[in-house]
């Protein structure tokens, strides 16, 4: 299984960027998915996780700014993120969790990972 990303880049504050991770290889049919980020300063942190059903949960932080969804069809997973802040700048990771019906911010629960793509928010 390989998880590829695509997107994300260099935005002003306020701006919007998505991120897209593209799932190829076998997996089994019933798998969550979520986006994790990295800061050198505050280690790595869930900020939306969505269900095999396709329920979706936010970090507080990106509530109201940010949408993850999927396009189980085409096996790619998306990150909208609107209204962005300097506060958002972050390596982001796409990870997938094959089995679990229930997705969870615990990034140890997850198999399967992005290589990474790098967003940085201007002021």
């Amino acid at each position: 299984v390989q998880l590829v990303q695509s997107g994300g880049g260099s935005v002003q504050a306020g701006g919007s960027l998505r991120l897209s991770c593209r799932v190829s290889g076998y997996m089994s049919s019933r798998y969550c998915m979520g986006w994790f980020r990295q800061d050198p300063a505050k280690g790595r942190e869930g900020v939306a996780i969505i269900d095999a059903d396709g329920t979706a949960s936010y970090v507080d932080s990106v509530k109201g700014r940010f949408t993850i969804s999927k396009d189980s069809a085409e096996n790619i997973l998306y990150l909208q993120m609107n209204s962005l802040k300097p506060e958002d700048t972050a390596m982001y990771y796409c990870a997938a969790e094959e089995g679990a019906a229930i997705a969870t911010m615990t990034e140890y629960a997850y198999d399967y990972w992005g290589q990474g793509t790098q967003v940085t928010v201007s002021s």
